[in-house]
């Protein structure tokens, strides 16, 4: 069987300071060796600094900021969890248009552990099946997405899996559905109409 391959594919991961260590530097080693060129998007220059287990990890340089980030450049999404990370970026709305314009153009997003938070505030979970982190099974309820218990869950190019346990099967099906592109479905309810696939932040 071949290799999936991202060759030519440009992903985004957001995240900010407190986001779960393996839950990013693993998918991003993954999505690299697979042939796609990965940038770091943040709401602040510089570096982020990881959380590992009970104290900060490593750091990691950030290549743009969200004010400087255009959507259109990207193919695909990738949001990291651990609870400090999605916390912050959920309560700044130009975290939320970023991540929303994703959504409205159709670009497949995968999000791991506490990061489906971030996918209520940017109300693109209304009808989709997922999963995540246990604690936050309630709150994607009430939103209206459809929970599940497995290790990864794939609907309308959106990819979600509940800890970092799960990063090898998240990987994989993260792969195949940045490789297979955009995705009709996955427009947010915030814009159920919307005809136009792409969308810039300003």
């Amino acid at each position: 069987m071949a290799q999936t391959t991202l060759k030519n594919k440009k992903v985004a991961i957001l995240a900010t300071d407190g986001f779960e260590q393996s839950e990013l530097f693993e998918p991003k080693k993954a999505l690299e060796e697979a042939g796609a060129e990965v940038q770091i998007v943040s709401l602040k220059s510089g570096s982020i600094k990881a959380w590992h287990k009970k104290d900060w990890g490593k750091e990691i340089d950030v290549d743009l900021t969200v004010d400087n980030a255009d959507v259109e450049t990207f193919d695909a999404l990738m949001l990291p969890g651990g609870v400090m990370n999605p916390d912050s970026l959920r309560r700044e709305q130009k975290a939320i248009d970023f991540v929303r314009a994703f959504a409205d153009a159709g670009k497949p997003i995968a999000a791991i552990c506490h990061a489906p938070w971030i996918l209520i505030n940017a109300e693109i979970v209304k009808g989709k099946e997922l999963t995540s982190w246990p604690s936050i099974k309630m709150d994607l309820i009430n939103a209206g997405a459809r929970w599940t218990d497995r290790e990864v869950v794939t609907d309308e190019g959106l990819v979600t899996s509940r800890k970092p346990e799960d990063i090898p099967a998240f990987n994989r099906k993260m792969i195949e559905e940045f490789a297979e592109g955009r995705h009709t479905g996955m427009k947010s309810s915030a814009n159920p109409s919307k005809s136009d696939n792409t969308q810039r932040i300003n």
